[in-house]
């Protein structure tokens, strides 16, 4: 149904605005009362009558998701293999599926169906986007983070990008047996998160940092209290009892209200946490992050967006100073001091998401932060079209303060 014409298009729209106004007198009705109700109304069009059974019964779920779901996107939500949907205009949508973009082969109706979704979509976070605020972040029921883009900034039309998450969240086991990372430095990660050490996952987008994140929260000690601060929510924290959620808030229409992600670390750290845990610090609240991070709320996790652990020390270095007006050298001793390992992960051609280098925060030296590889990605070449390689380890952890005080032996 969502690549017919415009007349089926019109008598569709039709039939939704006599069945929206049947339900507006109507009493709350059930799905399989909704579903009677839209078969009943369309097979009493002449138009309807010409339909093929697999056609009918398209616009019959069609017009259910419309009141039920997500309208022409319903489809795409139930298949467990896309996990990206692109919406560059209403009749113009691609996925991802299998690390393979890919037209979707569905359309919405008009520009305002697709519209009416997304202030659906957003009102439901509590979020709003207009013309005057056109940028938005927000999730689906199900944990999907939703990009919203309006115009005028978005030229072709309302822009969404929806970035879908597994229902059972990838653990570290199934990472390994993907070969996104080895046994040997699963078992070093291990250690340090138990050990407190501050780690920060940095990687460009698509990656797969929040997945890494969730795997790695899987070895936070029982019985210790996290807080998670989002843009939004979309961390799924399985094993953790203790658990405090957060999510920044935009302004009202009145442009008041806002609740930045600074102001939620800031407000975290009166809440005894044992761990902090940012989804990701894209501005001035890495200050935030890396002053709770030196203030002893050690075994702290974040993410960032960056091409390299070398790369991302940089970015966590503008960060601060477009919030503050400090000497590079005092960030910088804040950045060292901070954070102890970094983890990147990196998508490759094939579409295969791994750990391409962890690194040891070792300090400032000579004024700069210095960083010490201790696993990195060795590429052997390429079998059936996917990369082939290993991650190999190239040095070990020199700062073992924490592993001691801990109770681990030292890593070797």
């Amino acid at each position: 149904m969502g690549n017919g014409g415009g007349s089926e298009t019109d008598e569709l729209q039709s039939l939704r605005e006599d069945i929206r106004s049947r339900l507006a007198w109507a009493d709350a009705v059930s799905d399989e009362e909704l579903r009677r109700l839209i078969e009943a109304e369309l097979f009493r069009r002449e138009w309807a009558r010409r339909l093929t059974a697999s056609q009918r019964k398209s616009a019959v779920e069609r017009l259910f998701h419309s009141f039920r779901g997500l309208d022409a996107l319903q489809p795409l939500l139930e298949d467990p293999e896309i996990t990206e949907i692109m919406i560059n205009r209403h009749d113009e949508i691609f996925i991802e599926k299998h690390g393979e973009l890919l037209p979707s082969g569905i359309r919405f109706e008009s520009q305002e169906r697709l519209e009416d979704l997304i202030q659906a979509i957003v009102g439901r976070v509590n979020r709003i986007v207009n013309e005057s605020s056109p940028i938005v972040d927000a999730r689906l029921p199900d944990g999907s983070r939703v990009h919203v883009v309006l115009p005028p900034v978005a030229l072709k039309g309302p822009t969404v990008t929806i970035r879908r998450f597994p229902k059972h969240p990838l653990g570290m086991k199934e990472l390994i047996l993907l070969g996104a990372l080895t046994d040997e430095a699963a078992e070093l990660l291990q250690v340090l998160v138990a050990a407190k050490y501050n780690l920060f996952i940095s990687g460009g987008t698509g990656s797969g940092k929040t997945t890494f994140l969730n795997a790695l929260s899987e070895w936070i000690p029982a019985g210790e209290r996290i807080i998670t601060i989002e843009d939004a929510a979309e961390l799924r924290l399985r094993r953790a009892s203790n658990l405090v959620s957060m999510e920044t808030r935009n302004a009202n229409s009145e442009g008041k209200g806002r609740i930045a992600m600074a102001e939620l670390i800031r407000a975290s750290l009166r809440m005894r946490p044992n761990r902090i845990i940012v989804g990701e610090v894209r501005g001035a609240e890495a200050l935030d992050m890396l002053q709770a991070m030196n203030t002893g709320h050690e075994g702290s996790l974040s993410t960032g967006h960056a091409n390299g652990p070398r790369d991302m020390l940089s970015r966590l270095e503008s960060m601060v100073l477009s919030g503050v007006d400090w000497p590079v050298q005092v960030v910088r001793k804040q950045v060292a001091s901070a954070i102890d390992v970094i983890v990147h992960l990196s998508r490759f051609r094939d579409g295969s998401r791994r750990v391409t280098e962890i690194c040891e925060v070792a300090g400032l030296k000579d004024g700069e932060i210095e960083l010490r590889p201790l696993y990195r990605f060795e590429e052997t070449g390429e079998e059936k079209g996917r990369v082939v390689g290993s991650l190999v380890k190239v040095g070990r952890l020199s700062i073992a303060d924490k592993l001691r005080f801990a109770g681990f032996r030292e890593v070797t």
